[in-house]
C-alpha cells in the first residue's frame, strides 16, 4: 500500500446529465456556475444516435468528492440546477438526468414560449 497524505473516502454516488447541444456554450455555462458556487464538473462529448438520425451533445458528470463530501440529494438538486443553466445556455428544450438510483428526462417545450415571452428560466 501507498502512502498518503491524505487518504479521504466517501460513499459513492454520481449524477450524469446528458444534453444535445454546442460543448462550447455549456463549458462556459459550468464555468460560471463554478464560480458562482464551489463546484467541480467534468464534461464530454458524446454523439446521440436515434431513429431517423443523429445530434452531437455533452455528458455533465457530478460526483461525491471525498474532499468535500455530499449527500445524494443535494448532488441531484445541484445537477438539477445545471440543467436550468445549461439549457439556457445551449438553447435546448430537454435533457436527460442519471443518477444510479433513477433516469429522469426533462422537457421545456411547452414553456418554451413563455420563457421566450418573459425571459424567465424555468422554475422548479
Amino acid at each position: 500500500m501507498m502512502n498518503f497524505a491524505s487518504d479521504q473516502t466517501a460513499p459513492t454516488f454520481w449524477a450524469r446529465i446528458y444534453m444535445s447541444g454546442p460543448i462550447e456554450a455549456a463549458k462556459q455555462a459550468l464555468r460560471a456556475e463554478c464560480l458562482r458556487e464551489g463546484l467541480c464538473v467534468t464534461i464530454e462529448p458524446t454523439l446521440f444516435i436515434y431513429t431517423g438520425g443523429e445530434e452531437l451533445g455533452f455528458v455533465v458528470g457530478l460526483a461525491n468528492y471525498p474532499r468535500f463530501p455530499s449527500t445524494p440529494e443535494a448532488i441531484t438538486q445541484r445537477a438539477e440546477q445545471l440543467i436550468d443553466a445549461l439549457l439556457g445556455a445551449t438553447h435546448q428544450h430537454s435533457a436527460m438526468l442519471m443518477t444510479p438510483e433513477t433516469t429522469r428526462w426533462v422537457s421545456i417545450r411547452g414553456l418554451t414560449h413563455n420563457l421566450e415571452l418573459t425571459g424567465a428560466t424555468r422554475q422548479g
